[in-house]
Parts: C-alpha cells; structure tokens; sequence
C-alpha cells in the first residue's frame, strides 16, 4: 500500500510518517509512505499512491487537491486532528482502511 502525506511544507507530516510506518510495522502491513509540500503535489500524486492523506493545516485546499486526483483515481481525505500527533498511527490507518475498503 502507498500513502502518500500532503502538508504545508512536507516537514511536519514526517512526524505522521513514522508513526505510520511503526504501525503498519505492528499490523504486518506492507506499506509506502511519503510527506510532500502542497508545491509538490500535483507531481508526486501522479506516482501511483493508493491514497493521500491531507495534514489538517491545509484542509482548505482538500478540493483543489481532489480535483488534481480524481483522473488518477487516488481517494484524497484530512487527516483526523486526533491522527496528527507522534501517537496518531493507528488513528490514521484505520482512516486508510476505511477509505480503501
């Protein structure tokens, strides 16, 4: 599974990566994960990602990030605030497995 994070800069979704990562870890997941700024989106998006999770700091821009998606077929969400902490792992994968089903 590829998941990639979406923030201001690509700087403070690396503390989700690696909560993430030690979660997957424990769920024996396999599983991709990278933070990009919203400069570098519109590219990085087009790498095959299986989902992007949208940091809460930027949700105003959740359209226009969806919008830049939709042909690729890749779900874009918000991160739930209670995922966007060093201990939020499991929050945000049982986001990404309620999103993929």
């Amino acid at each position: 599974m590829k998941v990639l994070l979406v923030c201001s800069g690509g700087m403070s979704s690396a503390i989700i990566v690696k909560a993430l990562e030690k979660e997957a870890e424990r769920a024996g997941l396999a599983l991709a994960v990278k933070s990009v700024g919203t400069g570098e989106f519109a590219e990085e998006v087009q790498n095959g990602w299986d989902v992007v999770l949208v940091a809460p700091q930027v949700r105003h821009r959740l359209e226009a990030f969806r919008e830049a998606a939709a042909g690729l077929g890749v779900p874009v969400a918000v991160i739930p605030p209670q995922g966007y902490t060093p201990f939020g792992g499991a929050v945000v994968l049982g986001e990404i497995r309620k999103i993929l089903g």
